[in-house]
């Protein structure tokens, strides 16, 4: 296991693998592997997911829920993630009503607390795919986020992290067998990412692998086991996962 970089063309995809972690100077162990030989875990193992809530307005209404003036944020742990290609745990005796959320991903690069809007650039290591998987009828009971985002496997991230990306206005799109069921923008975010990473780094210390989860459009719903749910985002891949029943 290892961390590696994806390159070439696309159908001549291979990954070389680095030294370590790919925070600092990367450094090539020369071994290349196809693409297709390799298994992609999760792109990273963040010490916390910090979610944002209600980021695009139609999705805001489409729950009920007024657009909040300034972001709202709450937390995953870090048991909830899984990489490309591995199940989503669907929790039949605690939930009847899962629900996929596709949503571009940020990967902070540094140690960082304060960061002003206008050096949030220096933070960012790139964007992945993830899906904020969540029990929406315990979200309902519960009234607050935690268990119904809590679940183990309900954080999927991948297929990989893209470094060289401009995420202001890329599409967004969420199937379930094949079905689009979410068709957003990046451009449509309430608030942006500068506005996300300034204020959630004036709550919180953010260390390099920490994830933020920028919202979801509107579209959401539930899945079933067997469901297989793909999130994709231009410029960056596909994340696909299928849900199983949790043993």
């Amino acid at each position: 296991m290892s961390f590696g970089v994806v390159e070439g063309g696309p159908g001549e995809e291979f990954v070389s693998t680095i030294s370590g972690h790919p925070f600092a100077q990367v450094q090539f162990t020369g071994e290349r592997f196809p693409l297709s030989q390799v298994k992609l875990l999760a792109p990273m193992l963040p010490s916390k997911v910090v979610a944002i809530g209600r980021n695009y307005a139609e999705h805001a209404r489409e729950l009920g829920n007024e657009v909040p003036g300034e972001p709202l944020i709450f937390m995953k742990p870090s048991t909830t993630v899984i990489g490309h290609r591995e199940s989503i745990a669907y929790p039949t005796t605690l939930s009847h009503r899962v629900d996929y959320e596709g949503e571009l991903a940020v990967v902070i690069g540094r140690l960082c607390r304060e960061v002003p809007v206008e050096r949030v650039k220096d933070v960012i290591f790139g964007y992945t795919c993830a899906n904020d998987v969540t029990a929406r009828d315990l979200q309902k009971r519960d009234v607050q986020f935690t268990r119904a985002k809590s679940f183990d496997t309900f954080c999927p991230l991948g297929p990989w992290i893209q470094t060289d990306l401009d995420p202001g206005d890329l599409a967004l799109t969420t199937t379930v067998n094949g079905e689009v069921r979410q068709s957003g923008r990046t451009s449509q975010l309430v608030h942006d990412i500068p506005a996300l990473v300034a204020y959630v780094s004036a709550v919180m210390t953010l260390i390099p692998g920490d994830v933020i989860l920028t919202g979801t459009p509107e579209g959401v719903g539930p899945v079933e086991i067997g469901d297989e749910v793909s999130v994709g985002i231009e410029g960056i891949g596909t994340l696909t996962n299928k849900v199983v029943a949790r043993d």
